[in-house]
């Protein structure tokens, strides 16, 4: 192997899949091969699931890079990376696994180090449980890495949900010259809240009740809801969205909620709600969600950047210390996980 190789445990810190997906962006954009052991190892299904699989997969394509244990319920994997190449891809998860993920670990090496716009085709889920959904991705995610001077233009073509999939997404990465840094420690008070209710081959009248319930619960926190419904056409199965935006935040910030069969209306729009509503009270800007996203483009920035999130996760702590395995940037957390916190990532050294 031409670099060092990088040792990674992946039983440590969230124990899920997100080390691997950072460390298989890292390994590309910094050139180092890394060899990851106990993946998953803190999840009920330990090992790599096939929406994990292909996220190697779709690495390994996008820089004709060499790997070693990419298996359903592998624990270890050996990944050496290799050039990037710009393109239109197509990957297929064969299951409703997060599209959205698969589509967080190639982004960055194909703005950073592509030649020219490259396409990327998914399928599988496009609303998930545990992973941003397609809507996030387009509205808050895409909207700092807009920010950051990385612009991705994002099609849903059609939903998808558990436990088929079948859903589809389509994103359009230009090069990236220089990722902007970002300056994000204040936010106003928050006093309207957009979003919608949306169902995909059900009633519209579920969507209503999630809609009533949602913008009951918004009006009782003191904020004016618009919660306009609606309908998805395409989708494999059944499904339902709920969905909360605050639009005075620095980029437009969405939580959201989903049905499952069983599951009442009124508390997908609850699910939904509880996070909005967790996220204004602890007057931050940044979502926990984008916390630990917006921490890879910004450690390739040499600016630096200083952003107060409303809550520090393990995903964020994890990433910190993934960042730290492959890149010697000065990357810095005040407080602790649960609570609010401010990230700093120091500016790179003048040479």
């Amino acid at each position: 192997m031409s670099a060092s190789l990088v040792g990674i445990d992946g039983s440590e810190g969230e124990g899920g899949g997100q080390v691997l997906r950072s460390s298989l962006a890292l390994s590309i954009l910094t050139g180092r091969p890394f060899k990851l052991v106990n993946i998953r190892a803190n999840r009920s299904k330990p090992g790599l699931q096939p929406q994990h699989l292909m996220c190697v997969r779709a690495a390994g394509a996008v820089c004709s890079g060499h790997y070693k244990g990419a298996a359903v319920g592998s624990a270890v994997l050996v990944f050496e990376p290799g050039p990037v190449k710009s393109g239109n891809y197509t990957f297929s998860i064969g299951t409703a696994g997060s599209t959205s993920l698969v589509l967080h670990t190639v982004y960055l090496p194909l703005a950073l180090r592509g030649s020219a716009p490259s396409t990327v085709t998914i399928t599988g889920g496009t609303h998930n449980d545990h992973a941003p959904c397609f809507h996030f991705n387009e509205t808050t995610w895409g909207g700092y890495l807009k920010r950051m001077g990385i612009p991705i233009h994002q099609e849903m073509v059609r939903p998808g949900f558990y436990p088929r999939g079948g859903g589809e997404i389509r994103a359009t990465i230009e090069p990236c010259p220089r990722v902007k840094g970002l300056h994000l420690t204040t936010v106003p008070e928050l006093t309207t809240a957009g979003g919608f209710s949306a169902v995909a081959g059900l009633p519209e009248g579920v969507a209503r009740r999630q809609a009533k319930r949602l913008a009951a619960r918004l009006k009782a926190e003191g904020l004016e809801p618009h919660v306009p419904l609606e309908e998805w056409d395409g989708a494999a199965n059944p499904g339902t969205v709920a969905a909360v935006v605050f639009r005075q935040t620095p980029v437009p910030t969405l939580f959201f909620g989903l049905g499952e069969r069983g599951k009442p209306a009124e508390s997908v729009a609850d699910d939904a709600a509880d996070e909005a509503i967790r996220f204004r009270e602890a007057k931050a800007p940044v979502d926990p969600h984008s916390a630990d996203q917006l921490l890879l483009p910004l450690v390739f920035s040499p600016d630096a950047s200083e952003y107060r999130t409303s809550e520090v996760t393990r995903h964020l702590t994890t990433n910190i210390a993934t960042v730290g395995k492959f890149m010697d940037r000065e990357v810095k957390l005040g407080g602790g996980e649960g609570g609010p916190g401010t990230v700093r990532i120091a500016a790179e050294p003048r040479v």
